[in-house]
């Protein structure tokens, strides 16, 4: 396939994951002409422009910005934070595309519990479902998409924030797993994948791509990771979910529809839905997802308190 001319990257300024951002930097660092969609002006898209992005504002849901985000596109990374109007984005990108666009790849960030997603499916959270749900908006629209599905955010409060306090506090991380396996991945890993696939989508075009970290293991084998990167005890605690709640979600003021995602993902956890592991990231990149350990050691000042 052509090198590419001008490629999209929208959710560039920022949010849960941060995702878009980091796949602006990596394609500039490749030399690739970026055009980096925000939701607002400030100085995250000052970043962008710093990095040589065309930065444009614009709202995924209304079709004049997504035509004026798409002249002159060759192709584009689509990503969201998590929100309500995710489906909406999804469909007003595909149908956008389909008019005025002339696009050949469109790679889309979705979530590796839709693999696991079917019709009928609803025990999932309203956002994982909308996650599945415009997968399929995507491939009925005939473009040509790759869906990139990573697990948890090894970045996500989960294992940053949230894993930084209870350490600081009792040399324990404290989350309602239960003894559900899980193999988190680093945004930085799924970021690689992306440039790496809208670089040369030609080999993963129709294809969904899942994305773990290097091993799945019970929360007490990720403990014992944080233990040894951080040089101190670490060990987990199994809180329940309703405690959990009340003692971290709430505290947070995250929101309800993110509150109802999250508790959601730890039950999930708890399931053992999370007990997933590829070698994709290693695959397409030349390189192994980075481990626990390896994250802990990169973030040692997040953990230093």
């Amino acid at each position: 396939m052509a090198e590419p001319g001008l490629i999209l990257v929208t959710g560039a300024g920022g949010g849960v994951g941060g995702v878009g951002g980091t796949v602006v930097a990596l394609l500039r660092q490749r030399g690739r002409a970026v055009r980096a969609m925000v939701h607002h002006d400030d100085e995250r898209a000052d970043a962008l422009r710093a990095l040589g992005a065309d930065v444009v504002v614009g709202d995924l849901t209304r079709p004049a910005d997504v035509a004026t985000a798409l002249d002159s596109v060759q192709r584009m990374f689509f990503t969201m934070s998590l929100a309500p109007s995710y489906l909406e984005a999804a469909v007003t990108v595909a149908t956008v595309a389909r008019a005025v666009g002339n696009l050949d790849a469109l790679v889309s960030l979705s979530q590796m519990t839709v693999s696991q997603m079917d019709a009928l499916s609803m025990s999932e959270s309203h956002h994982q479902r909308l996650h599945w749900l415009s997968e399929q908006v995507l491939n009925w629209s005939g473009l040509p998409v790759v869906h990139v599905r990573p697990t948890v955010f090894l970045d996500s409060p989960l294992f940053t924030i949230a894993a930084a306090r209870s350490i600081a506090d009792s040399g324990t991380i404290r989350l309602p797993f239960g003894t559900g396996r899980t193999s988190p991945i680093a945004v930085s890993d799924v970021a690689r994948v992306v440039a790496a696939t809208v670089a040369d989508p030609g080999p993963y075009l129709g294809r969904a791509l899942e994305l773990t970290g290097p091993r799945s293991q019970d929360m007490n084998g990720v403990a014992g990771e944080y233990a040894r990167a951080l040089s101190r005890p670490v060990s987990y605690v199994d809180i329940p979910p309703e405690d959990w709640v009340k003692r971290v979600l709430a505290p947070a003021g995250l929101g309800p529809y993110v509150d109802e995602h999250l508790l959601t993902v730890a039950r999930l956890h708890r399931e053992n839905r999370y007990d997933r592991m590829t070698t994709t990231v290693e695959e397409i990149t030349g390189q192994p997802a980075e481990s626990v350990e390896e994250f802990v050691r990169r973030h040692i000042d997040l953990f230093a308190g």
